[in-house]
């Protein structure tokens, strides 16, 4: 929170940015945690991203809002999406946000667990820069445009779906660049259109979609609901989070679904906690010795995390310390650790 205060952040998004990257960290999801601080801190300084963040609600009528994030914190608009989702949801069953003109907005499971915390569905997903090509293609041209559901479980932690459109997230074929690691084949493919383990090739070229055309698929609708159906930018037109090119341009959807218009929320609970057990206590393939619901290994290292602590990734220490000395803030986050350990 300190290095974005002392960029212009208000305590307030501060802190909403701050969580958002500590639940990525907290999940084992490095690619969205607080590596993300030099990149904000990057574009900052050279004004192509916002702050303090001054959202414009366009619209809000019934159960739809529509939100222009101003080309802010995306973490922010996001959060303020899912927030009028579920006041509109309390009062019409279902409430939907549709944003336009924001940035990166992070891992999208913490919103989506917004919504199941309150007793709803929660519902995100959001379009990003070009990284994925088409079935059948070559070329990057959408996102990996990720999305999330989370439901509640009655007293127990959510269960959350947060995944992306391609076969793994772009920011795993980063990491693997800083870590000087390969990538597995099929993964990716190089600006040739070969399939490559080099992750700098894969940079340079494409991911694939999960599934083939079935991710494609979900990615084509994904960039059209949150990019041009929200006004925003789409497909080969978002720019990068990662160079300050300019603002990116990202869309994004928020939605809530209020489970007591359905069915009382006891008895919901009720019902999933017998459908996870008979899933779970299922037939195993040969070698499987557990069968996972959606998001319980990236949970389950959250629940960790708040145990023992929070790992990070050297280079992002160090980057982040970096910071921390030009901005003549005494605090450092990966000698301390290395001082610790």
């Amino acid at each position: 929170m300190a290095i974005l205060e002392s960029i212009g952040a208000s305590p307030a998004e501060a802190e909403v940015v701050s969580r958002n990257l500590l639940m990525a960290d907290m999940r084992g999801i490095h690619t969205h945690g607080v590596n993300f601080i030099p990149k904000i801190v990057d574009r900052v300084e050279n004004k192509v991203l916002r702050v303090p963040t001054e959202l414009k609600i366009v619209s809000d009528k019934d159960a739809v809002t529509h939100i222009d994030g101003n080309n802010g914190f995306g973490q922010v608009a996001a959060e303020k999406g899912m927030h009028c989702a579920m006041e509109h949801a309390k009062k019409f069953g279902v409430g939907l946000s549709l944003i336009r003109n924001t940035n990166h907005i992070g891992l999208l499971a913490f919103y989506s667990k917004m919504a199941a915390t309150e007793g709803m569905i929660g519902f995100a997903m959001c379009n990003s820069a070009p990284s994925m090509a088409p079935w059948g293609g070559a070329e990057a041209f959408f996102g990996t445009n990720p999305f999330s559901v989370a439901v509640p479980v009655g007293e127990g932690y959510p269960v959350i779906l947060d995944m992306s459109t391609s076969l793994v997230a772009r920011g795993k074929i980063r990491r693997a660049l800083a870590l000087n690691e390969k990538i597995a084949k099929g993964w990716a493919l190089d600006d040739e259109g070969n399939p490559t383990d080099d992750p700098a090739k894969a940079m340079e070229g494409t991911l694939l979609p999960v599934g083939g055309p079935k991710g494609y698929g979900m990615s084509f609708f994904i960039d059209l609901i949150c990019g041009l159906l929200s006004g925003s930018s789409f497909s080969r037109d978002i720019l990068t989070f990662h160079k300050p090119l300019g603002p990116t341009g990202v869309g994004a959807m928020m939605a809530a679904l209020e489970i007591e218009r359905f069915m009382d929320r006891k008895s919901f609970s009720s019902l999933l906690k017998s459908h996870i057990e008979s899933i779970q206590t299922s037939q195993k393939a040969e070698g499987v010795d557990r069968i996972y619901l959606p998001g319980e290994i990236e949970t389950e290292e959250e629940l960790k995390s708040a145990r023992d602590g929070v790992e990070i990734d050297e280079p992002a220490g160090k980057a982040i310390d970096i910071i921390l000395k030009n901005l003549g803030i005494d605090l450092r986050l990966y000698e301390e650790k290395m001082n610790q350990g």
